[in-house]
C-alpha cells in the first residue's frame, strides 16, 4: 500500500516562510496524508483512500482548492477537480463549479452515476445540486490572503498562478514581482489489492478571465490513472495539456518499459523542455512512489507499508 499527496509547487523559500505558516502547512499535509492512510489500513479502496485525502487537502485553507481557492477577476471562487479509478478504468471531473464545497466528491458522481467524464459550469452546479452535494455559501470561500492576492494581481494587470512568495509572507504583504508559483492539491494511491488511483482538485488562477480551464479537469493531463501507475499534476496547466502529462508518465512505462522513477523523470525533463514548471506525484502497482518536481519547491507528503509519514516542502 502506498499514497502520496501534493499542495502546489513554485517558487517557495524558507527565507520568506515564517515558523508559524510553515507548521500550519505540514500540519494540513499530515492530516491529509492521515485521512487517506487511515482508509488504506482498512483495506479500503484506492478511490476511497484519495478522495478522503483530497477533501482534507480542500477543506484546509491555506492551499488552492475548496475552501482556500483563488479568486477570478470577478472576485469569484470557480473550482475544478478530477477522479480516476485506474482498475476500472473510470474517471469522472468537473469545472466551473461555484459553492460547492467539495469539488472531488462531485467529480467522484460525475463517474459513479453519470454516463459522461466532465461536466462543467452550469450543468456541473445543476448536477450536484440534484446529487445533493453539501454546498456552501460565499462567505465560506473567503480567506483574506486569496482576496489579496487577487488585489494585487489586478493591480499588476497579471494574471497569477498560485503560491505566490506573498503566499509564504505574512497576511498584508504583498511583492509585486513576476509571478513564478504554481497550485492545485492532489492524491494517488496503491491499496491492499495492487488498484491505483488518482484525484485532483484546484481553485485555478488568481484573476483569470475568459473561462479560462487548466489542466486538472482534463484526464490524462493534470490527472490520470491506469493498472500502470496513478499520477497527479500540479504547475502552469497549459503546459501540462501541452505535455499530455499525467500519461505521459504511464505511457513510458507500457511503451518504453521503465520504471516508475525513470519514466517519471523522463516526464518532467520533457515538460522542463517546453517551458512548464511544476511538478507531480505518482504510484505504481507495486507501491513505489516519486514526487519529482523542477520548480523550487512543492508541498508534499508520502507514506508506505510500514514507514513513518512524510512530509516536505523545499527542494532537496
Amino acid at each position: 500500500m502506498a499514497l502520496a499527496i501534493h499542495g502546489g509547487a513554485g517558487t517557495i523559500s524558507r527565507s520568506s516562510m515564517t515558523a508559524d505558516l510553515e507548521r500550519e502547512y505540514r500540519n494540513g499535509l499530515e492530516a491529509a496524508l492521515r485521512a487517506g492512510w487511515s482508509i488504506l489500513e482498512d483495506r479500503g479502496s484506492a478511490i476511497e483512500a484519495v478522495e478522503a485525502a483530497v477533501v482534507s487537502l480542500e477543506d484546509f485553507p491555506l492551499f488552492n482548492a475548496g475552501r482556500g481557492s483563488v479568486f477570478t477577476h470577478e472576485g469569484t471562487n470557480e473550482m475544478d477537480a478530477a477522479i480516476m479509478d485506474g482498475s476500472a478504468l473510470k474517471a469522472g471531473a468537473v469545472a466551473f463549479v461555484r459553492n460547492v464545497k467539495n469539488p472531488i466528491k462531485l467529480a467522484r458522481l460525475v463517474m459513479q452515476r453519470t454516463e459522461h467524464v466532465l461536466l462543467a459550469a452550469d450543468g456541473a452546479n445543476k448536477f450536484a445540486t440534484e446529487m445533493n452535494v453539501e454546498h456552501a455559501p460565499d462567505e465560506y470561500f473567503f480567506t483574506e490572503h486569496r482576496w489579496q492576492q487577487l488585489q494585487d494581481a489586478i493591480a499588476a494587470g497579471r494574471v497569477q498562478l498560485d503560491h505566490t512568495q506573498a503566499e509564504t509572507r505574512p497576511v498584508g504583504s504583498v511583492t509585486r514581482g513576476q509571478e513564478t508559483s504554481l497550485g492545485t492539491v492532489g492524491a494517488v494511491a496503491c491499496d491492499s489489492e495492487g488498484r491505483l488511483a488518482a484525484a485532483t482538485s484546484t481553485g485555478g488562477m488568481t484573476n483569470k478571465k475568459f473561462g479560462r480551464v487548466g489542466d486538472t479537469p482534463i484526464i490524462g493531463a493534470g490527472n490520470y490513472a491506469d493498472g500502470t501507475c496513478a499520477v497527479s499534476c500540479t504547475g502552469h496547466g497549459e503546459y501540462f495539456m501541452l505535455g499530455v502529462t499525467a500519461y505521459d508518465v504511464a505511457a513510458r512505462m507500457k511503451y518504453k518499459g521503465l520504471s516508475l522513477d525513470d519514466a517519471a523523470s523522463e516526464t518532467i525533463e520533457h515538460l522542463t523542455s517546453i517551458g512548464g514548471e511544476g511538478g507531480l506525484i505518482a504510484v505504481d502497482s507495486l507501491g513505489n512512489i516519486v514526487l519529482p518536481f523542477n520548480s523550487d519547491g512543492m508541498y508534499r507528503g508520502f507514506i508506505s507499508g510500514q514507514s513513518e509519514f512524510r512530509v516536505d516542502i523545499y527542494k532537496g
